[in-house]
């Protein structure tokens, strides 16, 4: 049975059958030829899936991100990055990772973050000297801190799954988010000291002192919004809904940049990424009851026990894993799907489900930069007007770059657990 369902699984994804489609129809088939069960059980769990109170921080985020993209956020917060680095061989290219981690700190969506920042940055720093490949590479390593830093969709989809705190993700986001922003940054800077990059974006670029006046009410949104969450003010869930309040406020009355008539077509772009993820997270669910029911995670944690000695081999042998899935699966169906199997074994090896969660988000964001699926790539390509195979050279030196942050995040569980109670 679970043989048939992966095949069929994997066979619509080498097909291009959309994701829901194919995770769909290969639930639904499997529980008519193998279980016996009604097919409304396939209905039930749909409904089962996506019946989490916290699940409604997903569509509030979805549409606090394209308030702040509309709102004139980024522009200023990309204005506030560039002044941090006026001065500095290389700062352009390091603005642009520090703008995504500020941006990924108030909207949640690396494919949010890559399209609101890299409109903007992708241009300029083509016009300072960068090649298209290496800024668009860049743009896209750069936006996977989206689903790093909190808030994130992706974390909040981990903790209904392993039921754990959001709260706690969000703070456990913090530290990996920072490495690999900081590793990131570095590497542009080394880079363009080897290469000649551009030599401080003295031109045009305000004094600190005034982009951050301009970028202020930007800069406090993430304040706001997790400074309520981890003093107690109001759950996750809540602190979605203040996002969408603050960021209408900002754009309506503060920068002045967001208008009536720009209302409903940002809820239309939110709405269609609401159905896109809440669909996947159904079907998932699905499969997920479907792969439970059959004994899979408990088959699969005796047969670790048996055949892997200690908690290292296994981190290595999930990071491996992950990261090979990851090119292939999308990031929400992976989660809803592989939480479930792989958390019970993470704890039988003493491992933290919050370390643990983070684990499994980096290790997916990579596969969000990859091909053949990336969906970060695919963004930044299209921004950057460049194919995929063009950006693969400057892509794998971020994607190393990443890959090394993540054996310390694997290994030194602190950085992610250094402020969870």
């Amino acid at each position: 049975m679970t043989a048939f369902m992966l095949s069929f699984m994997v066979g619509g994804f080498a097909l291009g059958v959309p994701i829901v489609v194919s995770v769909g129809l290969a639930t639904l088939l499997t529980m008519i030829l193998f279980t016996g069960l009604p097919t409304q059980v396939f209905a039930q769990q749909l409904f089962v899936a996506l019946h989490k109170y916290p699940l409604v921080a997903v569509p509030l985020f979805i549409f606090a991100g394209a308030l702040m993209e509309t709102g004139g956020i980024s522009t200023r917060l990309v204005e506030f990055a560039k002044a941090v680095f006026r001065g500095v061989r290389g700062g352009l290219a390091a603005s642009c990772v520090l703008t995504c981690m500020i941006f990924a700190a108030v909207s949640g969506s690396s494919v949010a973050t890559t399209f609101a920042v890299g409109s903007i940055m992708i241009p300029a720093l083509v016009r300072n000297g960068y090649s298209r490949p290496f800024a668009s590479s860049l743009q896209a390593a750069a936006a996977e801190l989206g689903v790093i830093i909190p808030p994130s969709i992706p974390l909040i989809l981990y903790a209904v799954s392993a039921e754990v705190s959001i709260g706690d993700l969000f703070i456990a986001g913090i530290g990996p988010g920072i490495l690999i922003g900081a590793a990131l940054i570095v590497t542009v800077l080394v880079y363009s000291r080897i290469k000649g990059g551009d030599i401080g974006i003295a031109q045009n670029v305000q004094p600190l002192a005034m982009a951050t006046q301009r970028a202020f009410f930007s800069l406090l949104m993430p304040v706001v919004v997790l400074g309520g969450i981890y003093g107690g003010i109001f759950t996750p869930t809540e602190a979605a809904a203040v996002a969408v309040v603050y960021a209408a406020l900002v754009g309506f009355f503060i920068h002045g940049d967001l208008k009536l008539a720009d209302i409903i077509p940002v809820a239309r772009r939110s709405l269609i990424s609401t159905a896109n993820i809440l669909m996947i997270i159904a079907v998932a669910g699905a499969f997920s009851y479907l792969i439970s029911r059959a004994g899979v995670p408990a088959s699969l944690g005796r047969w670790i026990s048996e055949n892997i000695s200690g908690a290292t081999v296994f981190l290595l042998t999930v990071n491996l894993a992950l990261f090979i899935l990851g090119m292939f699966l999308e990031t929400s169906a992976s989660i809803i799907i592989l939480t479930p199997i792989l958390v019970p074994v993470a704890v039988h090896y003493g491992i933290d489900p919050i370390h643990f969660g983070l684990i499994m988000v980096v290790n997916l964001a990579l596969g969000m930069i990859t091909p053949p699926f990336g969906v970060n790539l695919f963004a930044a390509c299209d921004v950057g007007k460049v194919s995929i195979e063009q950006v693969m050279p400057s892509l794998l030196m971020f994607v190393l770059v990443v890959v090394a942050c993540l054996m310390l995040i694997t290994f030194i569980p602190q950085i992610s657990l250094f402020a969870v109670g």
